[in-house]
């Protein structure tokens, strides 16, 4: 039986999955906690994706049936805040050009991933993520580390002034966590 447009299971769901992907899209989860590196080579990439997803499930009050199905996606590479080529928005509140959505699942599409004939399913929605990182030179060595739209956004302007980069280390040296734009410089 199919549920009703509005239900307070679907309001719940759909409440959730907003939670969800605002977590997702939002995180400045790399601490900055080591050493500072100074250098005048680098590159700020934010890669952007859009899917489209779709949750199915006997019965979405029951949390252990739901399972997330995703279908067509589209990505596009931002680097150093510069719009790239195939951007078909932007740039955002972010600063961030964006590739056109990726074709939206037919009812085909959708039904064919029910992996029994009773489960129910939400309607197709886009998911958006951002991957943020930076590549630069230390130590003689030509690095790519993740990091946070912050770090981003201010290497984006650095780049966009000429202006060298200090970058802060997160734990190990597995990430940056903060940059700072320096206007001079001795390359």
């Amino acid at each position: 039986m199919p549920t009703p447009p509005f239900s307070v299971s679907r309001w719940l769901q759909a409440g959730a999955l907003g939670l969800a992907l605002g977590l997702v899209t939002g995180c400045e989860n790399y601490p900055a906690t080591g050493e500072a590196v100074t250098t005048g080579t680098y590159e700020a990439t934010a890669t952007v994706t859009q899917t489209w997803r779709a949750e199915y499930a006997r019965s979405f009050d029951r949390r252990q049936t739901i399972h997330m199905e995703t279908f067509e996606s589209n990505s596009l590479v931002n680097r150093n805040g510069v719009r790239p080529e195939g951007a078909a928005t932007g740039p955002d509140d972010e600063g961030l050009y964006w590739p056109s959505l990726p074709p939206r699942p037919t009812a085909d599409d959708l039904d064919s991933r029910k992996r029994e004939p009773i489960e129910q399913r939400t309607d197709p929605a886009i998911l958006r993520e951002v991957d943020y990182a930076i590549t630069f030179d230390y130590n003689g060595q030509r690095r790519t580390l993740p990091t946070t739209r912050t770090v981003y956004s201010e290497a984006s302007r650095a780049f966009a002034d000429q202006q060298a980069l200090e970058v802060t280390f997160g734990p190990g040296e597995q990430s940056i966590g903060a940059a700072r734009r320096i206007a001079s410089f001795d390359r």
